[in-house]
């Protein structure tokens, strides 16, 4: 039996950090850890999940399962679950999981926890306690769940850094049969278009420097971009930056865009709006420009600097240059 079954996520055979994430906020609950992998070409993914402490692994293999339609994969996963019985099932919130969360939590008549950032046990029930942002970041809840039925929670990605490989391979391996009849024929996958991502991808860059509303336009994203090159960072923006079309909306920081944690999260011309800040709190070091001395943003940073960005950032830019 398994007592916390985590929801895994490969890319290309591999786990996703995302998981590895999953697998270490599962150590504050009580109990035997599994993960959950769902397609092919299993096999490494299986020996990362093995070497980051997970008791067991369950395999479900299947081509069918590579499809990027969410029906497939909780067919699958709700008879693994009514197989398992697990007490808490870990999800991930990503594009895939916030659809496949309660699709899942419904198919088992569980309940749900959605947009968690920290999970812990209650010690006299023992069910799972959850702290999730509210009023759009600007406050945090604590839930729990009612009932003795499985619970299932999905956490923001970048809540937990991920639990490490070690060299030691202890987790023990099952290959589950599923029956997927047709589930899956709702949706036909057409066609996947791919987008191939220049330097580090955001979520997991140490340094992020993004620009807002304030910047006026697209054209100064191009200095940002040189700043996040010569710092080996990525690239953010604010929504109203996305929404403007200054830049795409895969570069959306936020409550509706990416989760983030950088060391150092540099905003230029953001003002710091609720929903901004409920995907980059976790930054350990926020610094801020904006002209704005009234900004909510500096109430969050770190290090501020009120005025206008074209004054301060070239010559910023021309310091780090001559540094690196």
């Amino acid at each position: 039996m398994t007592d916390i079954l985590v929801v895994g996520d490969t890319t290309n055979g591999k786990l996703g950090s995302a998981t590895a994430e999953l697998i270490r906020a599962a150590g504050n609950l009580v109990g035997d850890v599994g993960v959950g992998l769902a397609g092919s070409r299993l096999q490494e993914a299986v020996r990362e999940a093995s070497s980051m402490g997970a008791q067991t692994i369950y395999t479900m293999e299947s081509h069918k399962l590579d499809d990027p339609s969410v029906y497939t994969k909780v067919t699958a996963f709700s008879q693994l679950c009514q197989q398992l019985e697990p007490r808490v099932i870990l999800v991930s919130k990503n594009s895939h999981g916030l659809d496949f969360g309660p699709r899942l939590a419904f198919s088992l008549g569980a309940g749900l926890a959605q947009d968690c950032i920290r999970i812990g046990e209650d010690d006299d029930t023992g069910r799972v306690v959850a702290t999730r942002p509210v009023y759009g970041g600007s406050a945090m809840a604590t839930v729990t769940f009612s009932g003795d039925g499985p619970q299932v929670v999905v956490l923001r990605e970048k809540s937990y850094e991920p639990a490490s490989q070690d060299s030691l391979e202890s987790g023990n391996l099952v290959q589950v049969e599923v029956n997927l009849g047709s589930s899956g024929d709702q949706v036909k996958s057409v066609r996947q278009v791919g987008s191939v991502a220049k330097g580090v991808r955001l979520e997991d860059a140490e340094f992020v420097v993004a620009g807002g509303r304030g910047l006026g336009g697209a054209e100064p994203f191009a200095t940002l971009e040189e700043l996040a090159n010569l710092l080996g960072g990525a690239v953010g923006a604010s929504r109203a930056a996305c929404d403007a079309g200054w830049v795409n909306h895969n570069y959306q920081v936020g409550l509706t865009g990416r989760t983030i944690s950088p060391n150092v999260y540099l905003t230029v011309g953001i003002s710091g709006a609720s929903q901004h800040m409920a995907g980059c709190s976790g930054s350990r070091n926020i610094i801020a420009i904006n002209k704005d001395r009234e900004a909510n943003i500096f109430k969050e940073a770190r290090f501020g600097v009120v005025g206008d960005w074209n004054a301060i950032l070239p010559s910023f830019l021309e310091t780090v240059r001559e540094l690196v």
